[in-house]
C-alpha cells in the first residue's frame, strides 16, 4: 500500500507530507484548493507528463516521492522485474523535475518511464475524473475484457504471429508484375550487376587510391616547381659580373671584396643548380600510373554516386540486385513459396485468434454478471449488462474480435451500446463498478479515485460511498470527493486548503482529527454559513457512516 507522499515545490505546493492509512483515505477541500495538483503529483511520480511550468516559481526543481509497503506476494512479482524492496518491504519511487529534464528513480536506481510504469502498475491504479469517458470507445471495452480474462500471454504470442503474417502478406502482394515488366527489369538488373562486377571493387580500395593520388599529385607539383627554379637559376650568368668586377679591381683595390663575394655567389649558385638537377634526375614520376589511378578513382566514384555513396553501399546494392534478379528468374516458384508461407502463417494466426476469442467469450459472461451485480450495489434499480461480439473482416494485432458493452438501465428496455444510453454520472458509476471487478482480479493493493462522484447525489451518492467502503475493506483506497456522504465513510480524512504565506499562496494538506472531521463535513453540507444544526447533522452523518461501513464490510468480509 501507499504509505507516504512527499511533494516539494510543485505549483502551489511548497511542501507537503502525507501519511496515508489503511482502508478508505478521503481528500476534500474547497474548489481550487489544489486537489488536481495532488492527483497530478502522483501521476507525474508514476511517469506521467511533467510540464516544466509546474515547478514552483523561484525553485530550481520540483520533487515528488512515493513510499510503498510491499507484501511478500508483490515482492516476488517485483523481483521478477529486477526490483527488490528492502528487508522491511519498503519501495521508494521518486521523480525530480527540472527545467531541462526530469529523472525518475526506484530505490535510487534511475529508470525509464516505461519501466517505471511497469513497476508501479503492480502497486497502484489511478482513475481520473475524465477516465470514464473512455468507456465510450469499444477499444476500451476489449481492453477491460482482456484484463479480466487474463489474456496477456496469448496476446503476446498473437501479436508476434500477426507481425509475421503482415510481413509475409507484404511479400506475397509484391508478386504482381506482368511478364514483360519482369523481363525489362531483369535485363536492367543484369546490366547493373555486370557494371558493378566488372569494376571488381575491393573494400578499402578507394582510400588507398586516394592516398596514392595525393602523393602523385604532390610529386608533380614538386617537379614543376623545381624545374622552374632550375630554369631561373641557369639563366643567371654570374661569371660575366665577376669578370667585370675583376677588371675594375685592377684599378681599385677596395673592389677586391666585391670580386670575392661574386666568386662565392657563383660557386653557391652552381652548387644549387647541380643539386636541383640531381634531385630532378632522382625523381620518378610514372605519368601512366598516375593516369591509371585517376581513371580508377573516377570509376569508383561514379559507381558510388550511382549506387549508394560508398564502396560498402555499392557492394550491398550488388547483393540486393542479385537477390532481386534471382527472384525474377525464379518468379513463379518464389510466388508459390510466398503464398504457401502466407497460408501457413494465416492458419497459425487464425488458431491463436480463435483461442483468444474462446477465452474472451468464456470470460464475458462472468464479467457481465459481476459488473451487473456491482451496478446494482451502486443504485442502478434494474440494470442489464451484456458484452456483444463481432468478428472483424481482417486480422488485427489483438485478434479478430470487436466487443462492445451493452446496457439497459430502465425496466422493459432492451440493451443498447453504452455510449447511447449512459449519462455522465452513470458512466462514472459504471467505471467504478468495472474498476471494482478488475481490482478483484488484479489484486492491486492501492486504488486512487479522483472525483468518482461526478454527476451523482442523494441516495446514489450513499450507494457509491458504501461501495467504496466495501472495496477499501480489502485494499487501500484514496479518493478525492466533494460529497459529504462519501467523505463521511473515511478511515483517514485529509483536508486541502490554500493559505497566504510570505506574499505567496501555498497549498497545504493536513489529516483531520476525529474532532475536526465533523467541521469539514459540515462545510460540505452547509456551504458558506455553517450553523450548529448543520454541524450536528455532520456529527450524526459521521456516526451513521461508521456504523454502515462496519456493517457492509462485515457482510462482504
Amino acid at each position: 500500500m501507499l504509505l507516504e507522499l512527499h511533494v516539494r515545490n510543485l505549483a502551489l505546493i511548497e511542501k507537503a507530507d502525507v501519511e496515508f492509512g489503511r482502508g478508505l483515505n478521503i481528500l476534500t477541500g474547497e474548489t481550487g484548493s489544489g486537489k488536481s495538483i495532488f492527483m497530478g503529483s502522483v501521476n507525474m511520480a508514476l511517469g506521467g507528463k511533467a510540464p516544466k511550468d509546474m515547478v514552483r516559481k523561484g525553485a530550481e526543481y520540483a520533487y515528488i516521492e512515493l513510499i510503498f509497503h510491499v507484501d511478500e506476494e508483490k515482492g516476488k512479482a517485483l523481483r521478477k522485474l529486477g526490483v527488490s524492496p528492502d528487508e522491511e518491504g519498503i519501495l521508494i519511487v521518486s521523480r525530480k523535475i527540472m527545467a531541462s529534464r526530469s529523472v525518475s528513480r526506484v530505490n535510487d536506481e534511475t529508470v525509464t518511464v516505461g519501466r517505471l510504469r511497469e513497476i508501479t502498475g503492480l502497486l497502484l491504479d489511478i482513475h481520473g475524473q475524465h477516465d470514464h469517458q473512455s468507456l465510450l470507445y469499444r477499444s476500451k471495452h476489449l481492453e477491460i475484457l482482456d484484463l479480466f480474462a487474463g489474456t496477456e500471454g496469448l496476446k503476446k504470442n498473437l501479436a508476434e504471429a500477426y507481425r509475421t503474417y503482415c510481413s509475409l502478406l507484404e511479400t506475397a502482394e509484391s508478386f504482381h508484375t506482368d511478364e514483360e515488366s519482369r523481363r525489362r527489369e531483369a535485363d536492367f538488373l543484369r546490366f547493373e550487376i555486370g557494371e558493378i562486377e566488372m569494376a571488381d571493387l575491393k573494400p578499402g580500395e578507394e582510400e588507398e587510391l586516394s592516398k596514392e593520388y595525393r602523393r602523385f599529385a604532390g610529386s608533380r607539383k614538386i617537379r614543376e616547381a623545381l624545374a622552374a627554379a632550375y630554369e631561373a637559376a641557369t639563366a643567371v650568368d654570374l661569371g660575366i659580373a665577376r669578370k667585370g668586377v675583376e677588371e675594375a679591381a685592377r684599378y681599385e683595390e677596395s673592389l677586391d671584396r666585391l670580386k670575392d663575394q661574386l666568386f662565392d655567389a657563383e660557386a653557391i649558385l652552381n652548387d644549387t643548380v647541380h643539386e636541383i638537377s640531381a634531385y630532378l634526375d632522382s625523381m620518378v614520376f610514372d605519368e601512366e600510373e598516375f593516369c591509371r589511378i585517376q581513371e580508377r578513382l573516377d570509376q569508383i566514384r561514379n559507381l558510388e554516386a550511382k549506387y549508394g555513396g560508398s564502396e560498402r553501399s555499392v557492394l550491398e546494392c550488388l547483393e540486393q540486385k542479385k537477390e532481386r534478379l534471382d527472384e525474377l528468374e525464379h518468379y513463379d516458384m518464389r510466388r508459390q513459396q510466398a503464398e504457401k508461407e502466407l497460408e501457413e502463417s494465416g492458419k497459425v494466426l487464425d488458431t491463436l485468434c480463435s483461442q483468444l476469442s474462446v477465452m474472451r467469450r468464456e470470460a464475458a459472461g462472468s464479467l457481465s454478471e459481476r459488473i451487473r451485480k456491482s451496478l446494482l450495489d451502486l443504485n442502478f434499480l434494474d440494470v442489464q449488462f451484456e458484452i456483444s461480439f463481432k468478428k472483424l473482416e481482417k486480422y488485427a494485432a489483438h485478434g479478430f474480435d470487436e466487443v462492445e458493452f451493452l446496457i439497459s438501465t430502465n425496466p422493459g428496455e432492451g440493451v443498447k451500446p453504452l455510449g447511447m444510453v449512459a449519462s455522465g454520472g452513470e458512466l462514472s458509476r459504471i467505471m467504478l463498478a468495472i474498476k471494482t471487478v478488475l481490482a478483484d482480479v488484479d489484486d492491486v493493493p492501492t486504488l486512487i479515485f479522483d472525483e468518482i462522484d461526478t454527476g451523482i447525489s442523494g441516495r446514489t451518492a450513499q450507494k457509491v460511498a458504501e461501495k467504496l467502503a466495501v472495496i477499501s475493506g480489502s485494499r487501500q483506497v484514496i479518493c478525492i470527493t466533494h460529497l459529504p456522504q462519501i467523505a463521511a465513510m473515511a478511515d483517514c480524512h485529509f483536508e486541502m486548503a490554500k493559505e497566504p504565506k510570505d506574499a505567496k499562496t501555498v497549498t497545504t494538506i493536513r489529516r483531520l482529527s476525529d474532532e475536526s472531521i465533523p467541521e469539514e463535513l459540515a462545510r460540505l453540507l452547509g456551504g458558506v454559513e455553517i450553523t450548529e444544526a448543520v454541524t450536528e447533522n455532520a456529527r450524526e452523518m459521521k456516526k451513521m457512516a461508521d456504523q454502515t461501513k462496519e456493517r457492509v464490510r462485515s457482510q462482504h468480509g
